[in-house]
């Protein structure tokens, strides 16, 4: 039978506070364990060690002790200011204590027995004077770059370990990485509890950093090489976040910026949800993103425009002749235009760039346009772990997002390079229609999760009072569209007058029968009532002598005599 553990028993952690690696460890590294951090030069091992100790001290009051092999306390203070700590100031305050131990292996002399019982004594006074509970030690080849015996080198490597456990610090060591292996020696990677390995790759002369949690004892983790940079606040490693499928779902409905798609989507989009808007170049994809914003913005919600093409003033110009005024939003700070080319930082950088501008700009809506652009010299798979990212971050945040994505010509329409719209919430495709040797635009909904949308094709164009959707017209040959529609609509508008003349002289003509009928029904009324008088005059005369009484009349004989 299966039990899952209370959570005082799980593998304490102490939180690293750099962005992202919290995430990916679950919580931190192992507390009271030492942790190894791998990789090949150049890939911020150094900084990631200091960085954990600097957030420990400042966020969790947690002192630590940095013992650095290769650079002096002033390389380290410089090196750390470009990533914004003040070093320095830490040190003054008793919250981080440096002590630089420099080695040169061509003054070594291996003779007799070697122990790093020194460096036991000379750490152990330094944890106890700041009271420390953290500690870092950078590099750990160093400390044994002139031992010839591999036998005594191990053991002291086990030593060290088994020793910062006892003392119970959270330890980060670094190491080189070998050719052939992780660490140089080959042994650091097993005796400790945690390890990380990061690179410094190039590919296609872009470079990019990956951060790997190659194993961590007694604790579930990332186990994926996750980009990583280093920027003005420090490393952020950026995993897929952890929120993942568990985020709220609005029922809001909010305004696309056009009307009539709003009634094509059933009333508007979804708030938070995610819009991927698709076509080929110059169908109107960035007028109708700024028409997005700027109806944000008229709501009293706040804009934030990715563009990865165009330069702000570029776009605040060209919305201008479609009637989108962005300056106004620009000037009242609801609506913030920010340009940049993917492929110069990579995809990590970039990824931190829009992520660290909207956590400062808290914007409502958000656009991405291109997203396409991101695949300049890189790989569709790692465009579509980005998107992801991109997409749990704003949900997580209740960020309505829409992104462009363009559509080569030869391209099917309804598919995206980055193979994203399975991420989209809804999905509206932009065309071009050729008719009649004319090119116009059609818009249609591929999908749109949640609501009951429409599945017309709609003409729409770009005037000087924003877009315009033009009603469905069908014909003969199907839905027409641009000069293919107002001929037809000329020839069915003809037909119609034509019908209506018709319908007129057949008006005419039966009111006219019916003039003749009724003047033919009058005189034939005429010539009943005269018949029907003279009729009525003879049976009068024939009932008068009917009724009249008879008399007897005798002949009188004038002969006869009285």
């Amino acid at each position: 039978m299966l039990t899952h553990l209370p959570p005082e028993q799980k593998l304490p952690k102490s939180p690293t506070g750099i962005d992202g690696l919290d995430e990916i460890t679950e919580g931190g590294l192992p507390k009271g364990r030492p942790t190894l951090v791998c990789g090949g030069p150049g890939c911020g091992k150094t900084l990631l060690a200091m960085e954990f100790l600097i957030r420990g001290a400042i966020e969790y009051n947690e002192p630590g002790v940095f013992v650095a092999f290769e650079e002096t306390p002033e390389e380290l203070a410089q090196n750390v200011a470009s990533i914004g700590f003040d070093l320095p100031a830490l040190v003054a305050e008793g919250k981080i204590l440096i002590d630089y131990i420099h080695l040169d292996p061509t003054e070594f002399e291996e003779s007799g027995s070697y122990d790093l019982s020194g460096l036991f004594i000379r750490l152990e006074q330094a944890i106890h004077r700041i009271r420390a509970r953290r500690v870092a030690l950078d590099t750990v080849e160093v400390l044994f770059s002139g031992l010839q015996n591999a036998a005594i080198l191990r053991a002291e490597l086990r030593r060290l370990f088994r020793w910062l456990k006892e003392k119970e610090v959270t330890a980060v060591i670094t190491a080189e990485r070998n050719e052939t292996g992780l660490t140089r020696y080959g042994l650091e990677e097993y005796v400790s509890d945690c390890v990380i390995l990061l690179e410094h790759l190039r590919t296609n002369q872009i470079a990019t950093r990956r951060l790997q949690v190659i194993k961590y004892r007694g604790s579930r983790h990332g186990t994926n090489a996750y980009p990583f940079i280093i920027g003005d606040t420090g490393v952020n490693v950026i995993p897929i976040t952890s929120v993942g499928l568990d985020y709220s779902a609005s029922a809001e409905r909010i305004s696309s910026g056009i009307p009539a798609l709003d009634d094509m989507l059933g009333g508007g989009l979804y708030r938070g949800s995610t819009v991927l808007l698709s076509g080929a170049a110059g169908t109107g994809k960035t007028t109708i993103s700024a028409g997005f914003l700027e109806a944000a913005c008229r709501r009293g919600e706040k804009g934030l425009f990715f563009s990865f093409e165009e330069s702000p003033a570029q776009i605040v110009r060209n919305m201008q002749s479609v009637g989108l005024k962005l300056e106004p939003w620009l000037e009242k700070e609801t609506l913030r235009i920010l340009a940049n080319r993917p492929p110069i930082d990579g995809l990590e950088a970039h990824l931190n760039f829009i992520i660290r501008q909207t956590l400062a700009f808290q914007p409502d809506c958000v656009v991405l346009d291109p997203i396409s652009g991101f695949l300049f010299n890189t790989q569709e798979t790692e465009v579509k772990g980005l998107i992801i990212r991109l997409i749990d971050f704003m949900k997580a945040r209740g960020i309505t997002l829409l992104m462009t994505s363009l559509t080569r010509v030869l391209q099917q329409v309804d598919h995206t390079e980055a193979a994203i719209s399975s991420l989209a919430d809804s999905w509206i495709v932009v065309r071009n229609l050729e008719t009649i040797g004319e090119r116009t635009r059609g818009i249609y909904i591929v999908k749109s999760r949640g609501m009951a949308h429409s599945n017309e094709v709609r003409e729409f164009r770009l005037t000087s009072e924003g877009v315009a959707l033009q009603e469905m017209y069908l014909g003969p040959e199907g839905v027409l569209s641009g000069a293919a529609r107002r001929a037809r609509m000329a020839q069915d508008q003809a037909e119609e007058q034509a019908r209506q003349l018709e319908i007129a002289r057949l008006q005419e003509t039966l009111e006219s029968k019916g003039k003749i009928l009724k003047h033919r029904l009058a005189v034939m009324q005429a010539e009943f009532e005269a018949e029907k008088a003279e009729i009525l005059g003879q049976i009068a005369r024939l009932e008068q002598k009917q009724n009249k009484p008879h008399k007897l009349t005798i002949p009188v004989d004038e002969d006869r005599p009285g």
